[in-house]
C-alpha cells in the first residue's frame, strides 16, 4: 500500500507542493524532522523536510524543486496517485525554548519550506519571530502567507529586485542588527553558499546561528556516509546527528565540495529527461 497524494500545487516552473496521507508521520513529526520518499522498487531514496502537518487529517506537506530524475518523476504524479514508500519522521528535532530576544529565521528559495515548522514552533513557544525570505527571483519566494502567520515581521528580498527589495539576505540581517534589537538566534536554511555567508556575518556580530544541512543527504540513515560534514574538529553525519548544526563551526567549503560529487551524473540524468 502506498502513500496517497491528496493535494498538489505547482508554485512555479520547478517548485511544487504536495499533501501526502501519512497519519503516523503527521502525528509524531516535530520541527526540524524530515522524511524520505521512494517512488518505486528501483527508485533512489530522496530526503525532504516535513514543511507542515495536519494531525487531524493525517497529512504531511512536502515542498520540492525539480532538480533531478526522482524529483522530476515525483512532479509527474497527480492528486490520487500514490508514492510507494514514505519513511519518517527522521533526524533530530529542533531545540525550542523561550528566548529573551528575537528569533531570526532566514530562508533561501525552497529553504523557506524547512524554515516554516521551526519558526512556527518558536512562535508557539512565545518567541518574537522575524523571517527573512530571499531568492534569485520572485518565482522562488514561497509560502509567504504561511510565514506571515507565524512571524511578527517578514522581510523579502530578491537578487534581481523582481519582488520585495533588491539585495541579499545578509543585507536584511544587518538592517535588523543595526536597529539595536537583541537577536537571540539566527536560523538559516537554503543553499550552502547562502548559509556560509550568513554564518560569517553572524559570527562577526556574535549571534548564535543554526543551519540545516538537508541538501547534502542521500540515504538518510547514515549508512552511505555521503552526508559527512566537519563541525569544528569533529565529523558528523547530517542525517542522523542533524540536520541542524552550529553554523559557526561548519566547514562550508568542504561541504560544498561534497555536494558537487554527483554533479556529472545529475547533469547526464537531466539531459536524458530533456
Amino acid at each position: 500500500m502506498g502513500y496517497k497524494i491528496v493535494a498538489r500545487e505547482q508554485w512555479s516552473e520547478k517548485v511544487f507542493m504536495m499533501q501526502v496521507l501519512a497519519p503516523d508521520i503527521a502525528k509524531h513529526r516535530k520541527a526540524g524532522n524530515f522524511m524520505i520518499f521512494r517512488l518505486d522498487e528501483i527508485g533512489e531514496r530522496v530526503p525532504l523536510t516535513i514543511a507542515d502537518a495536519n494531525e487531524k487529517e493525517g497529512t504531511i506537506m512536502i515542498v520540492t524543486q525539480n532538480v533531478g530524475y526522482s524529483t522530476a518523476k515525483l512532479m509527474e504524479l497527480k492528486e490520487g496517485d500514490e508514492i510507494m514508500d514514505v519513511i519518517g519522521p527522521l533526524g533530530q528535532p529542533t531545540h525550542i525554548e523561550k528566548k529573551d530576544g528575537i528569533v531570526l529565521g532566514v530562508g533561501g528559495g525552497v529553504g523557506i519550506a524547512p524554515l516554516h515548522p521551526i519558526m512556527e514552533a518558536h512562535h508557539k513557544a512565545g518567541n518574537k519571530t522575524i523571517s527573512i525570505l530571499g531568492a534569485r527571483d520572485k518565482s522562488l519566494i514561497i509560502m509567504e502567507d504561511m510565514m506571515r502567520k507565524i512571524s511578527n515581521e517578514v522581510l523579502i528580498c530578491t537578487d534581481n529586485g523582481s519582488y520585495g527589495e533588491k539585495g541579499l539576505v545578509t543585507d536584511m540581517i544587518t538592517r535588523i542588527y543595526e536597529r539595536g534589537e537583541k537577536i537571540s538566534e539566527v536560523i538559516a536554511i537554503g543553499p550552502a553558499i547562502m548559509m556560509k555567508f550568513v554564518s560569517l556575518l553572524t559570527k562577526k556580530y556574535n549571534i548564535p546561528t543554526t543551519v540545516s544541512l538537508n541538501p547534502i543527504m542521500i540515504d538518510g540513515t547514515g549508512m552511505c556516509g555521503c552526508c559527512r560534514v566537519k563541525v569544528g574538529e569533529e565529523t558528523k553525519f547530517a542525517c542522523v546527528e542533524g540536520p541542524e548544526f552550529d553554523g559557526h563551526l561548519i566547514d562550508f567549503d568542504l561541504l560544498m565540495k561534497r555536494q558537487a560529487m554527483y554533479k556529472k551524473e545529475e547533469h547526464e540524468c537531466n539531459l536524458r529527461l530533456g
